[in-house]
């Protein structure tokens, strides 16, 4: 009898633990399924805030380069930048590490706004300047004036034309995977499962107006999903840091030659569909295309 008391005892205080341990386990699961919900919203979150100030740094385009006449591709060019980039912000799934990227390249194209609108305001403010002093002056002072803004106005935008004449431009873009042979051979494939890297080559055309030497070529290639396949590097310009896939140096003699750059890939986040390359000298994008893998 005393045997039999002692296993319902036993029992009772075993099926206690079990329910209390039960009770803990329920209260974890809607713990951690909240948290979760939380930092999915939170990311949400972050992620509707960058396209607002995507969103708002267009419009503030918009405005510069409906009342400005000078440098007005330099503006368009940014705008277009910003579009790109919030239209890859809109089709992807907020995660951290997009989260961060976007944050990273949202600073970057602050201080490039902040820079051109610097420019832009001195500008406006010498116009400004110039037609005031043109006001307090006599007829041929005017006349001399205007002749100077005439001069100056040419010579701005000859110095423009020839700055722009002087960048790297690009012919025949194109990307695609490849195997890498034991040999060392390089053989196109578009079979996401083969490929070992992805090459893109393109020609750099001839051209005197561009500083002969060196010069530093980045490639960034984006996934149908809008993630960057390749090494992730982390380059500090003057604007601030962009992540590119692969880069390679050249030795450009103003005459035109043809590149190739190798990204290394990453299983995970080859997939079938379009990818996106864009081509870099230095900062300035030089060159966009697409290819598709299967």
């Amino acid at each position: 009898m005393m045997t039999e008391t002692k296993s319902n005892t036993a029992l009772k205080i075993l099926t206690g633990i079990l329910a209390v341990a039960l009770i803990a386990l329920g209260i974890y699961t809607v713990k951690f399924y909240n948290e979760e919900k939380e930092n999915k919203a939170i990311l949400q979150k972050e992620k509707a805030v960058i396209e607002d100030e995507l969103n708002d740094l267009i419009v503030k385009y918009d405005e510069a380069i409906a009342t400005n006449e000078v440098m007005d591709q330099d503006l368009v060019d940014a705008r277009q930048r910003i579009a790109v980039l919030l239209d890859s912000v809109k089709d992807s799934e907020a995660n951290l590490v997009l989260i961060s990227r976007y944050r990273r390249e949202i600073g970057a194209l602050k201080s490039e706004k902040d820079r051109l609108f610097r420019v832009v305001d001195s500008l406006s403010n010498q116009n400004r300047l110039l037609a005031t002093t043109i006001d307090s002056t006599n007829m041929v002072l005017a006349q001399r004036t205007r002749m100077s803004d005439s001069l100056q106005v040419t010579n701005q935008s000859l110095s423009t034309k020839v700055d722009r004449a002087a960048q790297l431009k690009v012919t025949g873009l194109k990307g695609e995977g490849v195997i890498v042979r034991n040999n060392g051979k390089l053989v196109t494939n578009n079979r996401t499962r083969r490929i070992d890297q992805i090459r893109t080559c393109f020609t750099i055309t001839e051209n005197a107006l561009s500083q002969a030497g060196e010069k530093e070529m980045f490639v960034q290639v984006y996934n149908p999903e809008n993630e960057l396949v390749g090494d992730q590097l982390a380059v500090q310009h003057d604007g601030g840091v962009m992540v590119y896939s692969a880069a390679s140096k050249i030795f450009y003699e103003n005459e035109e030659l043809d590149v190739c750059i190798l990204s290394n890939t990453d299983r995970e986040k080859l997939m079938e569909g379009t990818y996106k390359v864009y081509v870099y000298a230095g900062n300035q994008l030089i060159g966009t295309s697409s290819f598709a893998l299967r």
